[in-house]
């Protein structure tokens, strides 16, 4: 550093300091700026003071006027509601009771049921399962106290519980054992209280009680009333339950599905299970003892049951064809019965859960009867045959595609002495046909009687039954229509996919049409088509056995069936289209293997050997004739 610089740096330093010291603030300038400081400070501090005041009153005149609305509305509620006025006003809140099947949402307002998830089960659009959910929802009771009209849906009730979830736990259950109370007494688990209460004061009060138990569909309900017998009305013998909800559409839209069985089931105090029509709006006024009210729809329901019964009930179901969202509305008006001189504890289930056989069937109340699986003898054969069978199966084998084939083989093998029999029939009316047609080319058609007599003269001497051929058939009739119902109902088959079906409970659309065609609809169901041909073919062969050639009219019949089921089950679920498709590839192997072994030369041999036989009289005959030469009645000679 050179001589300049330093002498620069120097200089700048003492004007720096030079400045400081000749700009520097008198003594009197600094007592100046302090008492501005001060009085800016004292008017500040009287702002804030007078601000303060100001908010103070604020306060205390927003305070009255509070006191005074509160006062106010104390006294309207008390108007209106009389001794349950407290439970006018209040927050909603929720508490979940749940367990390892279900969650039920409880409410504090109107104490009820707001919603509940089935955890296993998904809608058909992946969604969690809800059968219902929102404050939409009427669940309460309804009564006159003190001359008011109090509707419990309306007010406030206090929980048992602060906590938000409440879960009945238990050991791990085995797949397949939802549900089953065999197992449950077994492997018992946790069961679990919440209770919602209505204060009406003095110690008075209206409580709901829930009980869920561990690996349970049950939801236990108890309507309990404390002290009430000096507010409700002496003359009151029923208190007035309602509950109604949406219900939400669950599956794929079809009129062949969902929407076909929904509906409000119901039955009787030990009588006979009944419902509303389905898919339409219709409801009922039901004047005796109820045991149960179910809102049903395709594969679940929500069902409430009386430990004893209910006195009577108003059943409604309103359908909605058109909503994408929901398949229709469901209300029920139950009378409970009601003591005004007694505290009441009147006990109640709920039943949240699957439309499945074995699981309802446990509750030996009829609720199995939700499951549509026919009637008379046809429910029969899917009770006592198709159903043991279809569980034996699936509690060893996982693909459903797998088991229906082998269900088909199964029933084709027990019906297969039926069909072996009709075929031999048919082979012994192929080797009389060249008879049977010089007995009509004999008698014309100007002597039908006498034609007939001959033709019935003939197979009776060569040991032929004309209606060989039929009751086989016929004997298979309830077990084909026992399909009919299994299928479209079982839960079992439920978005189970097998090859290009993505849901065996529902059709297989393999290609959607830009219009809708009457009965058959708006899309291509592969398995139904599959279907049609095979019967065509089975109806084509059938014919070519047929000895009855003479009736073209029902031959044409024949094949219009088809045609008309090919129409009528496009919407149906895909299982029942793939059953009849692989009952029909069965029925067309049995045929070619009965040409193969049927030789109807030897049996055209037998036939005319058997005509040559005496014709021995039936014991049916015997009596006839017997019966007729008693009462002297000549009988004509041979």
């Amino acid at each position: 550093m050179d001589k300049n610089t330093i002498a620069g740096i120097v200089l700048i330093l003492a004007i720096l300091i030079g400045f400081s010291y000749l700009s520097k603030p008198s003594q009197e300038e600094i007592e100046a700026a302090k008492q501005r400081q001060d009085s800016i400070a004292q008017v500040e501090a009287q702002r804030q003071q007078e601000a303060q005041i100001r908010a103070k009153e604020l306060a205390e005149k927003q305070q009255a006027e509070f006191a005074a609305d509160t006062a106010l509305a104390e006294a309207a509620a008390t108007d209106k509601y009389g001794a349950f006025a407290a439970g006018a006003t209040g927050q909603e809140q929720f508490v979940c009771l749940e367990n390892n099947l279900m969650k039920v949402t409880l409410s504090t307002k109107g104490g009820k049921i707001y919603s509940v998830e089935l955890k296993n089960y998904k809608t058909y659009q992946g969604e969690p399962l809800v059968l219902f959910n929102g404050p939409d929802n009427q669940f309460g009771l309804s009564f006159f106290s003190q001359n008011r009209s109090i509707v419990t849906d309306n007010l406030y009730f206090t929980p048992s519980t602060s906590a938000t979830d409440v879960v009945a736990g238990g050991p791990e259950v085995k797949k397949g054992k939802e549900g089953d109370l065999e197992y449950n007494e077994e492997f018992p688990g946790e069961a679990k209280s919440v209770s919602m209460m209505l204060d009406a004061g003095n110690g008075r009060s209206l409580q709901y009680v829930y009980t869920l138990a561990h690996n349970s569909f049950m939801l236990d309900f108890d309507i309990k009333t404390d002290g009430l017998s000096d507010v409700i009305a002496q003359n009151v013998n029923f208190l007035n339950f309602s509950w109604a909800y949406a219900g939400p559409r669950l599956e794929r839209k079809s009129k062949m599905g969902e929407d076909r069985y929904t509906s409000v089931n119901y039955r009787y105090f030990e009588d006979e299970v009944d419902k509303l029509s389905p898919a339409k709006t219709s409801e009922e006024s039901l004047k005796t003892k109820v045991k149960w009210i179910s809102f049903k729809q395709l594969f679940f329901n929500s069902t409430i049951i009386a430990d004893e019964a209910f006195p009577t009930a108003e059943v409604k179901y309103t359908y909605d064809e058109n909503s994408l969202d929901k398949v229709g509305d469901f209300a029920a008006d139950i009378a409970i019965p009601y003591d005004p001189y007694k505290d009441q504890n009147f006990g109640m289930q709920f039943y949240f859960g699957p439309n499945h056989y074995t699981t309802l069937k446990q509750y030996d109340i009829e609720l199995d009867r939700l499951v549509n699986l026919g009637y008379s003898i046809l429910r029969w054969v899917n009770r006592y045959l198709v159903i043991p069978v279809f569980n034996l199966l699936r509690n060893s084998i996982g693909n459903f595609g797998v088991i229906i084939l082998l269900l088909t083989v199964f029933i084709k093998m027990i019906l297969f002495p039926f069909t072996y029999k009709s075929y031999i029939s048919q082979a012994k009316m192929r080797a009389l046909k060249p008879e049977v047609d010089e007995i009509n080319e004999k008698f014309g058609k100007d002597k039908p009687m006498e034609k007939q007599q001959a033709t019935m003269a003939l197979y009776k001497k060569a040991g032929v039954n004309p209606m060989g051929g039929c009751l086989p058939m016929l004997l298979q009739m309830p077990i084909l229509f026992a399909m009919f119902f299994f299928f479209p109902t079982s839960i079992e088959l439920r978005q189970e996919s097998f090859l290009w079906a993505t849901d065996l409970s529902s059709y297989d659309s393999i290609m959607n049409l830009p219009f809708s065609i009457p009965i058959y609809g708006d899309h291509v169901s592969l398995f139904c088509l599959l279907m049609t041909i095979t019967t065509i073919i089975s109806t084509k062969l059938n014919s070519q056995s047929s000895a009855n050639n003479a009736m073209p009219g029902m031959q044409t019949m024949m094949y219009i069936m088809p045609l008309m089921f090919l129409f009528i089950l496009n919407s149906y679920p895909a299982g029942l289209s793939y059953y009849y498709f692989l009952a029909n590839l069965i029925t067309i192997g049995q045929m070619f293997l009965f040409r193969v072994l049927i030789d109807d030369e030897k049996i055209r041999a037998q036939l005319h050997a058997n005509k040559k036989k005496p014709v021995k009289k039936s014991k049916f005959q015997q009596r006839i004739e017997q019966m007729a030469k008693e009462r002297g009645v000549q009988m004509p000679k041979k």
